[in-house]
């Protein structure tokens, strides 16, 4: 009899357990409102054990934020490259950022709002990822529509990321039908005809 291959995901380390944790509490109170006693409690371990594993909570925020954006990147370049033509790739870009924030609606709520509470280091390393994840995106969005200029697409990407990431208010849907949803809102945004397209009002004189 051939052996079944254990396929159960590994248990999260203590250190991923803090992160989650504290990931829930800084978006349902906020960073200031969070102490390090209450991410100590919720993975059940005292406040000052914490600093076994973290520094500081600016240190947790740190890494924290730091994590979400390399994983947004190294997804979006990954699901880029393994499709065979534009359109797919807009369509698996649009597709990873759905799960992404359907998944995990507390770290997209941590990275919106708690940027500036990061230590300049943190804030720049960041800000560096998020620009190359920007970047994915408008190089994306140019080769798929047509007549879409570079700062088109940038703010395209933007407005497109705004939808999706106001999932954690706007999940009135059971997981699947909120996916169908923002993946048809999205794709609809960036590829309706003209809907890119530069357009200039003049007014009448």
């Amino acid at each position: 009899m051939v052996p079944v291959p254990d396929t159960a995901p590994a248990k999260p380390t203590r250190r991923e357990q803090i992160l989650t944790a504290a990931a829930e509490l800084f978006a349902r109170h906020g960073f200031h409102g969070v102490g390090i006693d209450d991410i100590g409690a919720a993975v059940g371990i005292s406040g000052p054990a914490l600093y076994r594993h973290f520094r500081s909570k600016d240190a947790m925020l740190g890494e924290m934020l730091t994590s979400i954006s390399e994983r947004l990147l190294e997804g979006g370049q990954k699901r880029v490259e393994a499709s065979t033509n534009p359109d797919d790739a807009l369509r698996a870009l649009v597709g990873w950022h759905v799960d992404f924030a359907l998944d995990d609606p507390a770290l997209i709520t941590v990275q919106i709002r708690n940027l500036a509470n990061l230590t300049d280091p943190d804030r720049r390393r960041v800000r560096a990822l998020q620009r190359r994840y920007v970047e994915v995106w408008v190089d994306t969005i140019q080769h798929t529509v047509e007549n879409a200029d570079e700062p088109t697409a940038r703010a395209a990407a933007h407005a497109v990321f705004g939808l999706i990431n106001s999932t954690p208010h706007s999940a009135h849907l059971d997981r699947a039908q909120m996916a169908a949803l923002l993946t048809r809102m999205a794709l609809a945004s960036l590829t309706t005809a003209g809907a890119l397209e530069e357009t200039t009002t003049t007014a009448a004189l």
